[in-house]
């Protein structure tokens, strides 16, 4: 990492650091903070693949009635994903955290309260909104918050909440597994109330972001906080420098409230986001939604929502075990995620996302070949049970070291300032689609091909993925803003960018 930001410094032409900084622990308590937002979707995501199983029987409904239940929340989450860009822009990227945790823990209580199957939905309808916002908002935060050394992964932080998320809400499942079927899934549902209202008073006590304070003129506030976050002074006020000409301020303003320019606001942002794109915009905008894209599409949400119904059909039909067993997919996404978060800024983003691909592709196939084996033969057999557990738990470990962090990451770091809410929002709207699509077609789609034929479709999926990122992608570990606009632009040609950016430094030197 100390040689990428050397060179990222002699290619801008400022000094070069000799000594690797240490950690911010400033930075790195407001990037926890505004990342537990994530445990929202988190939790929803694990708790509705038991729940839902006992909502079925409790309120006698059907397995299409299941898929739109479960997916259904991703498509209104689109709702808060498009609002939060605009929202955080308006009210500050901090204030947008704390509305997302009130959103969802108003969804968790009408979800806890449920009657019926239409309550049930209204509950998911609210709740959605709130995942939406979550989602969008917390990635934003931290890569406006992060130190260059540490932003990749300060920003890859959302994902490893996400899988606590995920984690506390297979353990609901089990908890309450042993109570009353009409009681026990909405104690699980209705639980989530709790991760909103402590992140809603935790993410009161943390900064708001600089660039967000440069944005509204706040040039002092945002010098207070750099100091915070930077791991040096100099470091500190050369950010403050890229972020007011990103905004629109003038060089010499130093005072403390500034007048900013009207169209730093973002109005016209839509329209150089998709009518008029600069060729790095477009650029950039096809790699962030391709990389969504193709994140949802391999088959994430399908595996960690519907891994009881996987296991059911390898042959575990215990109802314990396969709880059990979905809490051993949690631990093994939480702990992979964080082996992540150690290589992301040392590795750089396109060894471990191209290596997490491929290990997915691999997990994938094999799980499709031992479902297949499974289907044709009468009898039960353990070692297919035993390798299709091995197979589900491979392909979490895989993403979730490369593929679930990085999609984060990267979409939040490559957008320009005036551009990065509504790219990131956008990003998040294209997740969620595919999400939704994803969950709410898998039972009707294993149904009509055999469930290992539905992991033989996700792998091919992920193939062309691997593609798409091996030939669209650069590499974006410790690249400043000014280098972006290099690298981008060029598309399946952006290895041109490393040769301009080594001459500049050369002439530099």
């Amino acid at each position: 990492m100390t040689d990428h930001r050397a060179e990222d410094s002699a290619v801008s032409g400022q000094p070069l650091l000799k000594k690797k900084p240490k950690r911010n622990l400033y930075a790195i308590g407001c990037a926890i903070l505004a990342s537990m937002t994530s445990i929202l979707l988190g939790y929803d995501i694990g708790v509705m693949s038991g729940a839902s199983i006992y909502i079925q029987e409790d309120l006698k409904i059907s397995d299409v009635e299941v898929e739109i239940l479960i997916g259904i929340l991703n498509l209104y989450s689109l709702i808060g994903s498009a609002a939060a860009g605009r929202t955080s822009d308006w009210i500050g990227r901090r204030y947008t955290i704390v509305f997302a945790g009130a959103i969802f823990f108003t969804g968790a209580l009408l979800m806890g309260f449920a009657t019926n199957y239409a309550f049930l939905m209204v509950g998911r309808f609210v709740a959605g909104i709130g995942v939406g916002y979550a989602l969008m908002i917390a990635p934003v935060y931290n890569a406006e918050v992060s130190p260059a050394s540490s932003r990749g992964a300060l920003t890859s932080f959302p994902e490893v909440f996400v899988n606590i998320g995920i984690l506390l809400g297979y353990v609901a499942n089990y908890a309450f597994s042993g109570l009353p079927i009409n009681l026990g899934w909405r104690l699980m549902l209705g639980v989530g109330v709790f991760p909103s209202v402590i992140l809603a008073v935790g993410v009161l006590t943390m900064p708001e972001s600089p660039r967000w304070l440069v944005m509204q003129g706040r040039l002092g506030d945002a010098k207070h906080v750099l100091d915070k976050t930077s791991d040096s002074l100099e470091e500190a006020q050369l950010r403050l420098a890229d972020i007011k000409e990103a905004a629109g301020i003038p060089e010499h303003c130093t005072e403390d409230v500034v007048q900013v320019p009207k169209h730093s606001h973002g109005e016209e942002v839509w329209k150089e986001l998709l009518l008029h794109p600069t060729p790095p915009v477009r650029h950039i905008l096809i790699a962030a939604v391709g990389f969504h894209f193709f994140q949802q599409m391999s088959g994430i949400d399908a595996l960690v929502l519907y891994s009881p119904r996987i296991f059911r059909a390898s042959g575990i039909t215990d109802s314990s075990t396969l709880l059990l067993a979905t809490v051993a997919v949690g631990f093994s996404k939480t702990i992979f995620t964080l082996i992540a978060i150690g290589f992301l800024d040392r590795v750089g983003r396109r060894p471990l996302l191209l290596t997490s691909v491929a290990g997915m592709i691999a997990s994938l196939l094999c799980l499709g070949t031992s479902l297949t084996i499974v289907d044709h033969e009468k009898e039960k057999m353990m070692w297919a049970s035993v390798v299709c557990l091995t197979m589900v738990l491979a392909y979490v470990g895989f993403f979730s070291i490369g593929m679930g962090p990085i999609a984060w990451v990267y979409s939040s770091e490559i957008f320009p300032l005036k551009l990065r809410a509504q790219g990131c929002s956008m990003g998040t709207a294209v997740n969620r689609i595919m999400s939704g699509v994803l969950t709410m077609t898998f039972i009707t789609l294993y149904k009509a091909i055999t469930m290992g034929g539905t992991f033989f479709l996700y792998g091919a999926i992920a193939t062309v993925g691997w593609v798409f990122f091996y030939t669209m992608l650069p590499e974006t570990q410790g690249r400043t803003l000014e280098d972006m606009e290099v690298l981008f632009g060029k598309f399946w040609r952006w290895r041109e960018g490393y040769a301009l950016l080594r001459n500049k430094r050369a002439v530099v030197c």
